[in-house]
């Protein structure tokens, strides 16, 4: 089992900047992946951006240029600059188990994107 603690979410102005965090329970050893998803009211929960075991990041075409992922050992950060209203949605992190593939998921923070 792996707990992810998520931090950082909250209300933001058109162009303004958030940093999202995700610590886990267990050694970075154990880690493979670890991403960042959101899902906006009536949507389905998407792929924001993800970031490799070895620290290659990958990111969904509508946030490239303004959301960067980084990983330190087993806590994944998303800093997210230039948001907009579309960006709006609960931030969920998740992580994937090196041993087993198994899937692991945060509670979510609230990023809300609001003049």
């Amino acid at each position: 089992q792996v707990q992810l603690v998520e931090s950082g979410g909250g209300l933001v102005q058109p162009g303004g900047s958030l940093r999202l965090s995700c610590s886990a329970s267990r050694s970075s050893a154990n880690i493979n992946s670890m991403g960042w998803y959101r899902q906006a009211p009536g949507k389905q929960r998407e792929l924001v951006a993800v970031i490799s075991r070895g620290g290659s990041p990958n990111y969904v075409d509508s946030v490239k240029g303004r959301f960067t992922i980084s990983r330190d050992k087993n806590t994944v950060y998303l800093q997210m600059n230039s948001l907009k209203p579309e960006d709006t949605a609960v931030y969920y992190c998740n992580c994937e188990w090196r041993w087993s593939g198994a899937i692991y998921w945060g509670q979510g923070t609230q990023v809300a994107v609001s003049s």
